[in-house]
């Protein structure tokens, strides 16, 4: 059986589809097409050890493109959708990208995917769909509340994610995610940026007074929780992904500090983001009784693990740096 990842080149993508072809023969799948437009944050880099397996085949294309989308779904059993513009602070820069790749590409990828005949189509989204929450946890069920481009360009995709499924009945699920951290992670997001701003004794920019919470969630953990869903998700359901440790942005700028054996002194206020979501947290009871997902690593073993992987890969985020300064 075939089964495409989109986005498969960035750092969420690569690694479920390394975890993924671990799995493939107990999946029943033995022909894994990777398909990636190879923007600024996808990289064939990040292939290079999965495309080694036989099984395993690149497609450099865009999901806004019907040629490339009703080629590759051709045949496919399943579809992992990755492919996002994904990044805050760009798409309040510039955010008409966002609303053409997130909202117009997933919908030509599930008309797609409908033409074809896919059997599950696995959607993967963000908890910032929802907004920004006070106190307690947002459930599926909770209302949509994007407070930014990116936000509300993923809540449309999920949306007609959701619609191609009630309307069409195709086998649809959406996955939503809390904040994804670990190696190969694009040197934008907050902690790759400072471990490798660290990493060079320069300072890191911490977004107004630093308490905005995000609950953090180690890549593999979330990989695992979407093959979870691939596996036995329900058509039309919508599964959180949780990593389970809430930390204000503060805590986790001094961990980081600690781990780089650096100071507070290189902590610089920067003027917080335009419509800044103070806390995300997600319920993710849902997917741990249904589907017996349990997040497997400890936040701290994550943070070092990244940490050190940073610190080992120089050659990987050195040109990325210096092509965005």
């Amino acid at each position: 059986m075939r089964v495409v990842i989109t986005g498969a080149a960035g750092f969420i993508g690569s690694r479920l589809s390394e975890l993924l072809v671990s799995q493939a023969e107990r999946l029943g799948y033995n022909d894994v097409v990777l398909l990636d437009a190879l923007t600024y944050s996808g990289r064939l880099e990040n292939l290079e050890e999965v495309m080694r397996d036989s099984r395993v085949s690149f497609v450099r294309g865009s999901i806004t493109d019907v040629l490339v989308t009703e080629e590759v779904l051709a045949g496919a059993h399943a579809v992992l959708h990755l492919a996002a513009e994904s990044h805050v602070d760009r798409s309040i820069t510039g955010a008409r990208l966002f609303y053409e790749t997130n909202v117009v590409g997933t919908q030509q990828l599930l008309e797609s995917a409908r033409n074809a005949g896919v059997e599950r189509f696995v959607h993967v989204s963000t908890d910032e769909v929802y907004g920004s929450i006070d106190d307690g946890a947002w459930g599926e069920d909770h209302l949509l509340q994007p407070n930014s481009p990116y936000s509300s360009s993923k809540a449309g995709s999920d949306l007609a994610a959701l619609a191609y499924q009630r309307t069409y009945g195709l086998n649809v699920m959406v996955t939503r995610c809390s904040n994804n951290y670990g190696p190969r992670q694009f040197p934008e997001k907050l902690i790759p940026l400072f471990v490798t701003n660290l990493i060079d004794g320069e300072s890191v920019p911490l977004y107004g007074d630093g308490l905005h919470v995000r609950d953090w969630l180690f890549v593999d953990d979330h990989c695992q929780g979407i093959l979870r869903v691939l596996e036995g998700g329900r058509a039309g359901e919508i599964y959180n992904i949780g990593g389970g440790t809430e930390l204000t942005n503060i805590d986790i700028t001094r961990l980081l500090l600690e781990l780089c054996g650096a100071d507070e002194s290189l902590i610089e206020p920067a003027a917080d983001r335009l419509g800044h979501d103070r806390r995300y947290s997600v319920d993710w009871s849902k997917i741990h009784n249904e589907l017996g997902y349990q997040p497997e690593t400890e936040f701290e073993e994550g943070l070092a693990r990244t940490v050190k992987w940073y610190r080992e890969n120089e050659p990987w985020w050195r040109p990325l740096k210096e092509r965005d300064s």
